[in-house]
């Protein structure tokens, strides 16, 4: 197998992939996606492999998501530019994530600095046998509305699955977390200070049994004093997010924020005014949509989506706002939340394929 910025060992029965992609904070590449997949393809059957490690060899990242300076290079060089590697590109991603969901063995994720975006779809594992461990410099995010996208790598499905409305809040604000959230949200499993994580992926190299969960649970066990998810900033403000975020319409939870005097409640507002309008109405359906659906068609659906999104135009130019001329003044079209119909979001939803020839139709 060709490794493509991920380093790669197997010992002892753990396997370990690392990215290692240091110019671009790790961002997911489509040969990065093709090389991760091919591994845990492989490993899945391989009676050598007892359980796999995820982690990076950067100390400010995991993974900050997807190559979006890529997304917009193809995006607007056509087909003589790439543009069927743009599609083939999300086509392979969400086959990962599925197959990152549904992984048999222990995964084990070290999610160590910087985790948005395509770092959150080859982290969040809805596997029984997986295990997320944050760190103090664990900064966390689904911040897609930012650049004209929507929450996607299997985001409709697991945001939409996180107690109360809190799923809901990050998914429409993009707002990052810390360690604290992660845990209190149930997006991580145990935090482990940075500087014990060498100890700890020497401990795994020993674990005997399978018991790589009970191992990892014991090694973090002396660490919980030193934070406390009760008292992080998503459990502070609970109430107020459950109360506000609980409307099925972009309008009325905005009516909402706008009434409440609360700081929180105000710098919420604030931020979602300067997201892309219409993926916030898009995004609130898809995570209404998804809590009804299986994997699967989550991210069937998603593909739908991301495919209507550069139709549209408003993820080239969210990128090219913040990423290619970084002059933060996307142009998005609408450009308020009261501007978007339904109208505007329903197409969102339409396939773009008859269900026999959807690219994602083999994933169950």
């Amino acid at each position: 197998m060709s490794e493509q910025h991920i380093r790669s060992t197997v010992e002892n029965g753990l396997a370990r992939l690392t990215l290692d992609r240091p110019d671009a904070m790790n961002s997911l590449s489509l040969p990065m996606v093709r090389t991760l997949a091919e591994y845990l393809a492989a490993w899945q059957n391989d009676a050598a492999v007892q359980a796999v490690v995820i982690d990076s060899s950067l100390p400010k990242a995991f993974c900050a998501g997807g190559d979006i300076r890529f997304f917009h290079e193809v995006a607007l060089g056509g087909l003589t530019g790439g543009s069927a590697l743009l599609e083939d590109f999300f086509t392979e991603e969400y086959a990962l994530n599925h197959l990152i969901h549904h992984y048999p063995k222990p995964y084990i994720s070290v999610l160590d600095g910087i985790v948005m975006g395509g770092g959150m779809g080859i982290a969040q594992s809805s596997a029984s046998a997986s295990i997320r461990i944050v760190t103090e410099r664990t900064r966390m995010a689904m911040p897609e509305v930012n650049i004209g996208l929507f929450p996607d790598v299997g985001g409709g499905y697991f945001l939409s699955r996180l107690a109360g409305e809190l799923g809901t809040y990050l998914g429409l604000t993009g707002e990052i977390v810390g360690a604290a959230d992660a845990l209190y949200a149930d997006l991580a499993d145990v935090f482990v200070p940075r500087t014990e994580l060498p100890a700890l992926l020497a401990m795994l190299n020993s674990v005997k049994g399978n018991q790589y969960r009970q191992a990892i649970e014991d090694f973090a066990a002396p660490f919980k004093s030193q934070i406390d998810p009760a008292n992080s900033l998503l459990a502070k403000q609970r109430a107020l997010i459950d109360r506000h975020f609980a409307h099925d319409d972009v309008a009325a939870i905005i009516t909402s924020l706008a009434a409440d005097s609360d700081p929180f409640a105000q710098k919420t507002l604030e931020i979602m005014r300067k997201r892309s309008p219409l993926m916030i109405h898009v995004s609130l359906e898809q995570i209404r949509r998804s809590a009804k659906l299986e994997l699967a068609d989550c991210l069937r659906l998603e593909r739908t989506m991301v495919r209507r999104c550069f139709e549209h135009g408003e993820t080239v130019e969210g990128i090219r706002a913040l990423v290619i001329d970084k002059d933060l003044a996307p142009q998005w079209r609408p450009a308020t939340l009261e501007e978007v119909t339904p109208e505007m979001i329903k197409p969102f939803f339409t396939s773009a394929w008859p269900a026999y020839a959807h690219p994602l139709r083999e994933l169950s």
